[in-house]
């Protein structure tokens, strides 16, 4: 694998994770949609910052994603996808002080297990 596949996956988890951060600290602000409330959660899901940052990384995110699937197999790309799990996890527990129990942790074993099984294919 060279540098810029390897830069394009680190830049791809990154914006996954924090995308998923984003839209996390913004859900709070969203009203739930309810009978006659859908207008106030459509204004609120524009209106709100970390939303519209949640989208716009993820815009970036499908930029850089698409450049992977240039370059790399989708059946080796997927699965290396699979890092923003174990990198959503870390932050989860990081930044938000989320608490990850032994299942958790097993998991990521796992996928991490088969992020290596992968990688070792290319």
């Amino acid at each position: 694998m060279n540098a810029e596949i390897v830069g394009l996956f680190v830049l791809s988890v990154v914006c996954d994770v924090a995308g998923q951060l984003a839209f996390k600290l913004g859900a709070g602000s969203v009203p739930a949609p309810g009978k006659g409330q859908w207008g106030a959660f459509a204004r609120a899901l524009v209106a709100t910052p970390w939303l519209i940052a949640g989208i716009a990384v993820y815009v970036a995110e499908f930029l850089i994603w698409i450049r992977i699937l240039a370059l790399v197999p989708l059946a080796v790309a997927f699965p290396l996808a699979s890092l923003n799990i174990l990198g959503v996890l870390g932050a989860s527990r990081l930044l938000l002080g989320e608490k990850l129990g032994r299942n958790h942790w097993a998991g990521a074993l796992l996928i991490m297990a088969g992020i290596v099984l992968v990688a070792g294919s290319l």
